[in-house]
């Protein structure tokens, strides 16, 4: 009787870690309803056989900003702000694959491909390049950061590693071996050289602050300063009156 509850509990068990190795992307990656995909897109990147997205305001000026969402947002809904915010600025709001009209799946490696190809092209227009990644576009900016010549890097409820999170939420999972998109931003922020902004918010119900705080500890000395907002969590942060002045002044 004991040997067929153990079984059945391995059988249990193996399918449980099965399901979450198959469905993992779909538990990271939340596109955006069509009927939520509002906003004028007015450029397109073709890489390789795919089709993404970019939401953007032209300028002739020498300084632009790059966008990198959250995992469930419609970043083009931010033109507003950051307009107001960066009345100079040419901006690129990068619609990751898969989200409002983008085409492709999204995964960790072909997030990054992407907006390293936006970056390449935006910096050969505009030698100013400030990179915003909030949430889950903190991780691929801090990798574009490394290996790119950016003017400035803002974070916004980032992370030290989206692995470490899950490996909290699944304490008895082995997460290290399942899980396929790390966003291991520990790995890329010592070689980060621009000056970079973390904005955690006190109320994160997201992100642990444990992990936002160890992140500042992976840059250099000197390239990182830290910011909380009182009272702002996770999804309205960017609510926060203190908020676009501190993306917009950066340090």
């Amino acid at each position: 009787m004991l040997i067929n509850v153990a079984v059945g509990l391995a059988i249990l068990y193996v399918g449980m870690c099965g399901a979450l190795f198959l469905f993992q992307r779909s538990m990271i990656y939340f596109p955006p309803s069509s009927s939520k995909c509002k906003g004028e897109t007015l450029m397109a990147l073709q890489i390789e056989k795919e089709r993404v997205l970019v939401s953007t305001r032209p300028s002739d000026s020498p300084d632009a900003l790059i966008y990198l969402g959250g995992n469930a947002e419609n970043v083009s809904l931010n033109m507003p702000d950051f307009s107001a915010s960066f009345p100079g600025h040419a901006l690129y709001l990068l619609h990751y694959r898969g989200y409002c009209g983008s085409s492709g799946s999204p995964s960790e490696e072909a997030l990054f491909g992407d907006a390293l190809v936006l970056f390449d092209q935006v910096h050969a227009l505009h030698p100013n390049v400030v990179i915003v990644g909030r949430s889950l576009g903190s991780g691929i900016a801090v990798r574009v950061a490394s290996l790119r010549p950016v003017a400035r890097l803002v974070l916004v409820t980032p992370y030290d590693s989206l692995l470490e999170i899950a490996a909290l939420q699944f304490p008895y999972v082995p997460v290290r071996w399942l899980l396929r998109d790390k966003f291991e931003s520990w790995r890329y922020a010592p070689q980060v050289t621009a000056p970079t902004l973390i904005i955690a918010a006190e109320l994160d119900e997201i992100i642990p602050r444990a992990s936002t705080e160890l992140l500042r500890t992976r840059f250099q000395n000197g390239v990182a300063s830290f910011v909380v907002i009182a009272g702002a969590g996770h999804n309205t942060i960017s609510n926060s009156k203190d908020y676009p002045a501190l993306v917009k002044g950066g340090r």
